[in-house]
């Protein structure tokens, strides 16, 4: 387990900064109340076999006692590099990202099987979205119940989506809480 370099601090900020916006200084700047220490720590970013946790740092110390090759996990994961060296967000995070999402969707109750199946979000299926959102952008995915189902990347801007006829795709899906039963021997 290892600090991130320069490039790949900017990679996870970057993708991260896609979801968050301004909203990105929380995770930073969000204090930790775990371990022995009387005053709060913070939580960092660390390297495990290309996977990024975001753990605290009093519980870094105490895994420095504990080899590289016996640890497992560590705090919560966020994201994993590719072999090619891009940064990709896991579903780990969803609910770090829901807290502090920039752009939003919520889901009629008909259209949330579907996504959780792994399909795109349809015109049809929106119930509310929030204002604001170009092509690009970072969007947390919700039910009505405001319950995170997953996130994705916006594929029409929120002026687009009014005009869209019900079979358009509004939100290109990432990843969702299906994951958990579709992918549990890799998570």
């Amino acid at each position: 387990m290892r600090p991130l370099d320069e490039t790949e601090t900017t990679a996870v900020f970057e993708k991260l900064f896609k979801f968050t916006g301004n909203n990105l200084k929380n995770f930073i700047e969000n204090p930790s109340h775990e371990g022995p220490d009387p005053e709060s720590g913070r939580y960092c970013f660390r390297l495990h076999k290309n996977k990024v946790y975001y753990v605290s740092e009093s519980l870094v110390k105490r895994a420095t006692n504990i080899s590289r090759t016996q640890l497992v996990s560590l705090g919560t994961c966020f994201g994993r590099f590719t072999h090619g060296g891009s940064f990709h967000l896991t579903v780990q995070c969803l609910s770090l990202l829901a807290s502090n999402a920039k752009h939003k969707v919520w889901l009629k109750p008909t259209s949330e099987m579907s996504f959780l199946y792994g399909n795109h979000v349809l015109k049809g299926g929106l119930g509310r979205i929030t204002g604001k959102i170009v092509p690009g952008d970072g969007v947390v995915v919700f039910s009505m119940s405001d319950v995170p189902l997953g996130f994705g990347i916006a594929a029409k801007s929120t002026q687009d989506c009014r005009k869209l006829d019900p079979n358009g795709i509004v939100v290109l899906h990432q990843t969702d809480i299906g994951e958990y039963l579709r992918m549990e021997d890799e998570l």
